[in-house]
């Protein structure tokens, strides 16, 4: 059979569409409820605002109409907590990341901010990576003294019950948590382009195709070290530190940090839930994540 259109071939020069999507989220406190200030959305992008119970954490759920991102494709969010207010962000489904062509990358940048007395839960279903996906993201957070914080991000290299095998890619992944303007944490991820050969060594993930990292910032944060560790259990560890910063006025905050690695996702997310029903107890579990 004829096309009548014409195909693009490894060699031709036709520019492929790619995915382009920003979205743009404000809450602020009025009346003692946490309610939308300012929303914006664009391209694949969308945001939905499910009904909570009186008194809880505004909930956002982040959605790609496109059902997925490639080399090229791109995604902003970014999202602001006005001062005593409190809301909870996480994703409609995992977002899946497909093979690229050369060199090009998907990229997602994340801006969070975090005024006097606010709180924010970002808790986003897993990123999951086929073979040959290249992805770049980045995190950024500026948070005001006396701001709660709690972030999770699971990554996932093929889905272990499909019988998927990642063995080459790029990810790439870059955060930076300010306090007042001070750098409170950093780092900065890569793995790639032998993502198979660097989830074998025991220094990485011993083998496992899912991990995590879970940051809590908050000045309570030290009393739920005892529950994290035993939620953790043999996949991974905890550590605590108390930090206290010059532009904050001499005021002290803590920093709880674990790491989890699994052999998959479904392993993984038996880990998860019950952190996240210890770590966020007004607004606990996304109602869009699957148990």
């Amino acid at each position: 059979m004829t096309s009548l259109f014409p195909l693009p071939t490894a060699q031709s020069n036709v520019a492929l569409q790619r995915t382009q999507g920003a979205g743009r989220l404000s809450v602020k406190l009025s009346s003692g409820q946490s309610r939308i200030d300012r929303l914006f959305q664009e391209g694949s992008a969308r945001i939905r605002v499910p009904r909570v119970p009186p008194g809880s954490p505004l909930e956002a759920v982040l959605i790609n109409t496109a059902g997925g991102l490639t080399g090229g494709d791109r995604m902003d969010w970014s999202f602001t907590a006005g001062e005593g207010a409190s809301m909870t962000l996480a994703t409609q489904a995992c977002e899946k990341t497909y093979k690229a062509q050369g060199c090009s990358e998907a990229q997602i940048a994340v801006r969070l901010k975090l005024e006097p007395g606010s709180s924010m839960a970002w808790l986003p279903q897993e990123t999951i990576l086929f073979d040959r996906a290249r992805l770049s993201r980045s995190i950024e957070v500026d948070m005001a003294a006396g701001s709660r914080l709690l972030m999770l991000e699971p990554v996932v290299f093929g889905r272990l019950a499909m019988q998927e095998a990642v063995t080459q890619g790029l990810f790439v992944d870059r955060w930076r948590i300010r306090l007042d303007g001070d750098l409170l944490h950093a780092e900065h991820l890569r793995l790639g382009p032998d993502i198979a050969g660097a989830l074998g060594k025991a220094a990485v993930a011993d083998g496992g195709l899912a991990m995590a990292t879970l940051l809590l910032i908050a000045p309570d944060a030290e009393a739920s070290l005892a529950d994290v560790r035993n939620l953790v259990g043999q996949s991974g560890g905890a550590s605590y530190v108390s930090v206290r910063l010059p532009a904050s006025a001499g005021m002290e905050t803590g920093k709880l940090l674990a790491r989890i690695v699994a052999k998959d996702s479904y392993e993984l997310r038996k880990v998860l839930v019950p952190l996240i029903r210890r770590l966020n107890p007004l607004g606990g579990m996304p109602k869009v994540w699957s148990i």
